[in-house]
């Protein structure tokens, strides 16, 4: 009996691993190469970046001009970003991992021209 319970447990916590992984469809994501293409050739280019505010003053810093809304608070801040709608908006984090989230909320409310930065801010850094 104790067997069966720990195989239901550990299927339990392996689905939900599964269920929860954030993909974000292909043609929303850039890679940081693109990206940096886009910034000298797309002066209307909105970079959200979804890290804390202290995460930006630590060693990988900022893009300058971005704008800051935390993955864990974008979705009640959404409204903030209604007059980028029409906009080309890169995404950006430390790895990818909560910029991918950040990608789907925004896709999810109506934004069309949402991408997701590959690598974050980590791999913008190494380049």
């Amino acid at each position: 009996m104790n067997r069966l319970i720990g195989f239901f447990v550990i299927a339990l916590i392996l689905s939900n691993f599964v269920a929860c992984a954030q993909t974000v469809p292909p043609e929303n994501n850039i890679t940081v190469k693109e990206l940096k293409t886009q910034i000298k050739e797309n002066p209307n280019l909105i970079i959200l970046d979804v890290r804390s505010p202290d995460e930006l003053k630590g060693p990988l810093g900022k893009i300058d001009g971005v704008i800051n809304i935390p993955v864990q608070d974008l979705g009640n801040r959404i409204g903030e970003l209604d007059k980028y709608k029409n906009k080309e908006i890169a995404v950006i984090c430390r790895t990818g991992h909560r910029s991918s989230i950040g990608t789907k909320i925004l896709l999810k409310n109506g934004f069309k021209k949402v991408e997701n930065v590959e690598g974050g801010m980590t791999a913008y850094r190494e380049k």
